[in-house]
């Protein structure tokens, strides 16, 4: 559901936000997004860790290294150096650097839920700011209908036809609209900086949104968001990318099953009597014998392991699906309560106030009358406004748990 045009003009521009001078930024939610992808210091650092997935690669790639040798004995020969080189067989180094890609995915994964994470904060900022904007301005205009509803009580008293507590009546009412829209003002800065906080802009940069609080998000289908969330929600990534990670992890275990052969070779010197010699070489091959400890147990637990991402994955699947389902139908019953607002509560509320006002103007009723209709028309329009603001929140949340934009704007 979208949120209509509102029939009532003085509620057009409360909520609509129309404004005689030019805003000096005016910030689209798309360039909101766009500077937080870019700039948001918590993202920022989250990246950092990328070059330490990297780094674990370039360790996974090392191969290791030989050992030089010298002796120097009584016994013949007298001296000798030889060097002692390990050498891998059966792909271990491959699957080594394998498992670090994969452990490199899982950060990346991560750093992909910090982005929507972000996201959701900057979509959430971006409509508290419009939200205080509209809020401000409604008050704005409160207080204009109760500085002419106390110009109406003082120009009845002046022809005798109320008494004096009237006029106090109405100037207290502006002196409450004064502090309440004084109030908004500064909520309205607080709402600005938080969004900048999100952005990392200087405090005191003034945005405008382009986007109004009632521009509310398209209606979208539950079962291709289930679909769309069982590709790309971050906790079902997360564990498809363990167990990746865990079947990599298991490939090298068995390849470690190949015993790592260890080449000597070198030269001997000085070794006098019959037989003897200068220089010799000499040579040695070692070979572990793989008889008692064969990585059974870690091979055994890693299959464990993997028996258990597959149990969680398909928990983790259903519980997706059910706070998907959960989300959808809340910011359904929003955009109901909205759509109702907008529809029925505010035109009848302010209906009352107009015609209070004039019945009041002519006699017909007494001030108390007038306010109670006043603020009953306030408390109409903010929570007609709260409940905007209460869908765009929906859909942020909903956006979050789905992992992938919804939004086609």
């Amino acid at each position: 559901m979208r949120g209509k045009v509102l029939t009532s003009a003085a509620l057009v521009v409360l909520v609509y936000g129309v404004a005689t001078a030019q805003p000096a930024n005016r910030l689209s939610l798309q360039m909101a997004l766009d500077l937080a992808g870019k700039q948001n210091l918590d993202l920022l650092a989250a990246r950092q860790r990328q070059a330490v997935s990297q780094a674990g690669v370039q360790v996974a790639r090392q191969r290791p290294n030989p050992t030089f040798n010298f002796t120097a004995l009584r016994d013949t020969p007298h001296e000798g150096v030889f060097i002692d080189q390990p050498l891998e067989l059966g792909g271990k180094r491959g699957r080594r650097i394998e498992v670090a890609h994969q452990e490199g995915a899982l950060t990346d994964l991560e750093i992909a839920a910090m982005e929507r994470q972000i996201r959701r904060q900057t979509r959430e900022a971006y409509f508290q700011l419009a939200f205080s904007r509209a809020e401000s301005q409604r008050l704005e205009h409160i207080l204009e209908l109760a500085k002419r509803l106390e110009q109406i009580a003082q120009d009845r008293f002046n022809a005798g036809d109320v008494a004096q507590l009237e006029v106090i009546q109405a100037g207290l009412e502006v002196a409450r609209a004064q502090a309440d829209y004084k109030v908004a003002q500064q909520e309205e800065k607080i709402s600005l900086s938080q969004l900048n906080a999100v952005l990392d802009e200087p405090a005191t940069t003034d945005w405008e949104p382009v986007e109004a609080l009632q521009d509310l998000p398209p209606a979208v289908s539950l079962p291709e968001l289930i679909q769309v969330s069982y590709n790309s929600n971050p906790d079902l990534q997360h564990v498809a990318q363990e167990q990746k990670v865990e079947e990599s992890r298991r490939a090298l275990l068995k390849a470690e099953r190949i015993p790592t052969v260890d080449l000597e070779y070198g030269l001997d010197f000085n070794s006098p009597g019959q037989g003897g010699f200068a220089v010799g070489p000499r040579g040695l091959i070692a070979v572990p014998l793989p008889i008692f400890a064969r990585n059974q147990g870690e091979i055994a637990q890693s299959l464990a392991t993997q028996h258990l991402l597959d149990s969680e994955e398909a928990a983790t699947k259903r519980a997706v699906a059910a706070r998907v389902e959960t989300a959808y139908f809340d910011l359904d019953a929003q955009h109901t309560q909205a759509e109702t607002y907008r529809a029925t509560l505010v035109p009848v509320a302010q209906q009352l106030e107009s015609l209070a006002e004039q019945s009041y103007r002519a006699g017909k009723a007494d001030i108390l009358m007038v306010l109670t209709a006043q603020r009953n028309v306030q408390d109409v329009e903010h929570s007609y406004l709260q409940s905007l603001l209460t869908v765009q929140s929906a859909f942020a949340g909903l956006e979050e748990i789905v992992g992938a934009s919804i939004d086609p704007k």
